[in-house]
């Protein structure tokens, strides 16, 4: 008589047809949550890194009606901003480079100044 076939999760004996694995639908999802746990929390970790970025971006633009700020380097790291992580990046014709968080984004300037501009839709 052939071994008993037993749950991947919970090594409970599983019913059923021959190529089952899992003895139900939450061992199966308990399993595969498992599984993917390290890369769904990486992932997890920068988005909202990448969420917050544009929260500090956007409150620097707030209160102004044209989508365009100044602020510094200073500002930005003080509220926690990531550097290394950005969305895209945007290179005009004159080769200036705009790295973006969503739909905002932001372009060095001179004196650790930064502009802080919003993506027109």
């Amino acid at each position: 008589m052939p071994q008993a076939k037993t749950c991947l999760e919970c090594n409970d004996p599983i019913k059923g047809r021959a190529d089952k694995k899992f003895c139900s639908d939450q061992c199966r999802n308990a399993y595969n949550n498992q599984l993917n746990s390290d890369e769904n929390s990486f992932v997890r970790n920068t988005n909202n890194a990448l969420r917050k970025n544009r929260r500090i971006l956007a409150e620097v633009l707030k209160d102004k009606s044209d989508g365009k700020g100044i602020t510094n380097l200073k500002a930005l790291s003080k509220e926690g901003f990531n550097f290394d992580l950005m969305t895209s990046i945007y290179v005009t014709k004159s080769n200036e480079s705009y790295y973006f968080n969503y739909e905002f984004g932001y372009k060095k300037l001179e004196n650790d100044l930064l502009m802080v501009v919003k993506k027109k839709e």
